[in-house]
């Protein structure tokens, strides 16, 4: 027995409409980037206050410990005082968070940059942008220009140096994994093997006791060692950066975070605003030059 006319033409418009829904469900969708509601927009991904964060509600920010002056103060990064500390508090602003919101977290150095999820929403501990450890990590917009220094007793052999050349037989070492490392195997090349450290405070100390004849660390931190932690020590000179390109600090996010667009967007308006060079003036203006070795 055969359906009747009009039942068949139901029952054939029921069969069009279903493959229709499915043939819409399947096809591409509309890209959001198209629409004009992209991560890195201000809209929905970026709204002030309630970003796809760790913990809702809260900005969870991590750095090294101990945490050194000038980028810290007191060893207390969640104070507000000192260069990072206040660019950190100052990114949270920009982002929707205030202080009561931040989360401070203690990640090693090394760790902040190696492979594999974060526990953090962004790292900031004079971390530098390379094209190496961006395959591992996203990095924010540079929220500040870095050169690297080299430090020595007064009166040794490695204070004397004037050139790249006066350096290469000696003994120079440096916090492993950071580009004042790469600065002495890349850069200076000298004939000895570097001596590389975990922390930089166990370089300070190798430099005290003799174990090293100097140690490159960033030129901030080179001029606070000098003045609060080895004052018997000097600033033998700073490198000029490699390629013509300022190496910088960036914030550190996980691999493909959702927030990197939101967080590079907030350090770009701190610089545009004038912010950046603000807190640079308050805390690092003591570091503003020394001898550039050629």
């Amino acid at each position: 027995m055969h359906p009747a006319p009009s039942a068949l033409r139901r029952a054939v418009a029921a069969t069009t409409i279903a493959l229709l829904a499915t043939a819409v469900g399947c096809a591409p969708q509309p890209d959001d980037k198209a629409s004009g509601s992209s991560s890195s927009s201000a809209g929905t991904t970026c709204a002030k206050g309630k970003l796809a964060t760790r913990t809702s509600g809260k900005l969870t920010i991590a750095t090294d410990e101990p945490a050194y002056e000038p980028w810290f103060k007191d060893d207390k990064p969640a104070n507000g005082k000192g260069f990072e500390s206040a660019v950190a508090y100052a990114v949270a602003k920009q982002l929707g968070y205030d202080k009561s919101a931040v989360v401070w977290q203690s990640v090693p150095f090394n760790k902040a940059f190696a492979p594999g999820v974060k526990t953090f929403d962004f790292d900031i501990n004079q971390v530098s942008i390379s094209a190496e450890r961006k395959k591992a990590v996203d990095f924010s917009s540079g929220y500040y220009d870095v050169r690297q220094a080299v430090i020595a007793l007064k009166g040794s052999k490695a204070a004397k140096a004037t050139s790249i050349a006066g350096l290469k037989g000696l003994k120079l070492g440096a916090q492993v994994g950071t580009t004042s490392l790469n600065y002495i195997s890349d850069v200076v090349k000298p004939s000895q093997e570097a001596a590389a450290y975990s922390k930089n405070d166990q370089a300070v100390s190798a430099l005290k006791n003799g174990q090293v004849d100097a140690i490159v660390v960033d030129l901030p931190t080179a001029f606070y060692i000098t003045a609060a932690q080895v004052t018997n020590a000097e600033i033998v000179g700073q490198f000029e950066n490699q390629s013509g390109t300022p190496e910088q600090f960036g914030l550190v996010l996980d691999k493909g975070s959702a927030l990197t667009s939101c967080v590079s967007s907030a350090v770009d308006a701190l610089r545009k605003d004038g912010t950046l060079a603000a807190l640079e003036k308050q805390w690092l203006s003591d570091a503003v030059d020394a001898p550039v070795l050629k």
